[in-house]
């Protein structure tokens, strides 16, 4: 489990920031552990703020809502360079989906660290093709801390890092919860990958 290296106020603590990243699959408690995060900030009387992408609103149009339903109160942004604005005052700045953002977040994030802030982002780190996904592997490259979080493969109970999609749709961003996607371990992930419209067959693969 991830302790945090400060807690109480900014003016207690030395002016100091860092950026810490929450990755995995979908359904591995990306979401939930950022919330338990900022909760604990809050609780030590910090400056929190919480921004979420516009375009998410599967669960509310303005909270951060978690599979399990845990929610806290963020600010939707279309863009990162918005969170430079809103967040100036903050001890601890909380991003969440980070994956719907572009690359500018790695900046936006850098800027807010150098300012003394602490960033906690969380996002998918790999797409539904188990390709790195959107500006999270360069925040894995120049985060202080990082805590990659699994899932439970629903098809054979190992651990799972791989978000299958099962909705017929090849589209990088789609929006979905369990009518869409999957928690899968790599094998399993692997032999749905195989069975679907297009994938190449065993003879054609290349060995």
């Amino acid at each position: 489990m991830f302790i945090e290296t400060r807690v109480g106020p900014r003016f207690t603590a030395p002016h100091r920031g860092w950026v810490e990243v929450v990755c995995g699959s979908m359904f591995s408690g990306k979401t939930e552990e950022l919330i338990r995060r900022l909760t604990r900030a809050r609780i030590a009387r910090q400056r929190v703020e919480i921004f979420k992408p516009a375009l998410d609103t599967r669960y509310h149009t303005q909270d951060v809502v978690s599979h399990n339903a845990n929610s806290i109160r963020s600010t939707p942004v279309a863009l990162p360079d918005e969170i430079l604005l809103l967040a100036a005052s903050s001890d601890v700045v909380g991003i969440d989906e980070a994956q719907f953002f572009d690359a500018s977040l790695v900046d936006v994030c850098k800027q807010l660290a150098d300012q003394g802030t602490r960033v906690i982002v969380a996002g998918l780190d790999m797409d539904f093709l188990g390709r790195p996904f959107g500006p999270i592997p360069a925040l894995l490259a120049t985060a202080e801390f990082v805590t990659k979080v699994h899932a439970v493969c629903v098809c054979c109970g190992e651990l799972a890092a791989y978000s299958f999609r099962i909705a017929a749709s090849e589209k990088q961003v789609l929006l979905g919860e369990t009518d869409s996607y999957e928690a899968r371990c790599r094998p399993c992930f692997l032999s749905g990958m195989q069975e679907r419209p297009g994938a190449p067959t065993a003879a054609a693969r290349p060995h």
